[in-house]
């Protein structure tokens, strides 16, 4: 048994949202009882004790899109590298440091990611990964980074012609290698996907391939529409928009996850919410590569499920809802956008969305639900209770106010010092990997 007391308990729960003097108790991988801390003393007067020392206790952030392999870009100047545009720096950046990354540097690449997300309080990601010099093997690679540093992790691997039709093979049994591995898996820690860049580099030979080595119980993970060059494309080649050429090759449904959808249009949103399928805003990335903003307001208004992800911007979900809640202001010249909008898409949806692959309730402190507990020093000099505690993480919180960070009831991170993995020697091994990766770029 463990407690996690003397804190004030945002559970996310609406029939017990706040507990002032409140505690979590911990018994397995679930919660046993969320109460006051007098009641759990009292009913578990042996367990162990983390002291929340009048923090913030809330339930584990779930981020939705990531990009392990993005890990190793952080100051990295690639020799000629001058993007005009979004296809440059797809090509420039992203896809040159994929082509160059080993099963090592793979390995920690995640490593560091996990490493920051839990510091961020982070316990459940949705990666999108890309290695195309080394495709075997790259999720299971990642797979044994989550299962040693206890990150809840749905993984995939990103099928693409753009390294001609081998590797585009060779993807999808990545894919569907790994998707039978984690539909074995036990722990409710790993899920698969069968992942897809964007409809712009598959062909239909490809798209083919891939739905025939799909197993049923899972659903694509790509990104759609994410520049105006992936809608052109579509219409170009197939004389059509992206969201229906999904809809023909049966990639739309509940257990797919689309990237983006800045460029899609009233009746693609009408075909997602039909379909009942899963979208993904990631702001920083989209601001940063100047792809423009996607409408998710209007995305959420329509009832569909749509969640908040980073794509390996960063991996500090409260960075991603402050800049997604200016981002959507100041595109609709409104200043009461986004208030309601983007923390249900962090709060609920991300939840939401990671429930449809694991199986214990995440993203809420009850009993029966997933034991991903954090705490957060965060004492305001104003009143917070349930009605206002987005308002306070939106303004006076970041990811590195967490402390301590609890996944699948194991602690991860106490007082701000990593428990699962010596951080110092394995930060000293991930620069020298990036160090052979930048060497192997730029020579």
């Amino acid at each position: 048994m463990l407690i996690i007391g003397n804190g004030k308990v945002i559970t996310r729960d609406s029939n017990l949202p706040y507990i002032e003097h409140g505690a979590v108790a911990i018994e397995g991988t679930k919660i046993a009882r969320v109460g006051t801390e007098k009641e759990l003393k009292e009913a578990y007067p042996d367990a162990e004790y983390i002291d929340a020392k009048k923090g913030l206790i809330m339930p584990a952030f779930i981020n939705t899109h990531e990009h392990i392999y993005s890990a190793m870009a952080r100051g990295f100047s690639i020799k000629g590298y001058n993007p005009k545009g979004f296809m440059d720096i797809l090509d420039g950046q992203w896809w040159t440091i994929d082509r160059h990354l080993t099963l090592e540097q793979t390995k920690y690449s995640a490593i560091d990611t996990m490493i920051s997300c839990i510091r961020n309080g982070v316990t459940t990601i949705f990666d999108h990964h890309a290695s195309f010099g080394y495709i075997k093997d790259s999720l299971f690679t990642i797979a044994d980074a989550a299962k040693e540093l206890g990150v809840r992790s749905c993984l995939c691997y990103e099928v693409s012609d753009r390294d001609g039709m081998d590797k585009a093979r060779e993807a999808v049994m990545e894919n569907a290698e790994f998707i039978r591995y984690a539909l074995k898996d036990d722990s409710d820690m790993l899920a698969g996907m069968m992942g897809m860049h964007a409809q712009f580099t598959i062909s239909d030979e490809t798209m083919e391939l891939a739905a025939a080595n799909k197993p049923d119980e899972v659903g694509y993970h790509i990104h759609v529409a994410e520049g105006i060059e992936d809608l052109h494309d579509c219409l170009k080649k197939y004389g059509k928009r992206i969201v229906d050429r999904l809809m023909d090759w049966n990639i739309l449904g509940e257990k797919t996850l689309l990237g983006h959808c800045i460029y899609i249009n009233s009746h693609e949103m009408d075909l997602v919410k039909d379909t009942n399928t899963m979208v993904v805003h990631n702001p920083e990335s989209n601001m940063g590569n100047a792809c423009g903003c996607p409408p998710t307001m209007e995305l959420v208004h329509r009832g569909i499920l749509a969640g908040l992800g980073t794509d390996g911007y960063t991996h500090d979900m409260t960075e991603s809802y402050k800049v997604a809640n200016v981002l959507h202001k100041h595109h609709l010249c409104d200043a009461n956008a986004a208030w309601g909008e983007v923390p249900k898409m962090l709060f609920e949806n991300n939840a939401a969305i990671a429930n449809r692959y694991f199986k214990a309730p995440l993203g809420v402190l009850k009993e029966g639900a997933a034991a991903d507990v954090i705490v957060v020093d965060y004492n305001p000099p104003t009143h917070l209770d349930e009605n206002n505690i987005n308002g306070h993480i939106l303004f006076g919180m970041t990811g590195r106010d967490v402390v301590t960070t609890v996944g699948n009831g194991k602690v991860l991170m106490k007082d701000r010092e990593v428990k699962v993995i010596d951080v110092e020697e394995v930060m000293a091994k991930c620069r020298e990997s990036s160090a052979k990766l930048w060497k192997s770029i730029n020579g």
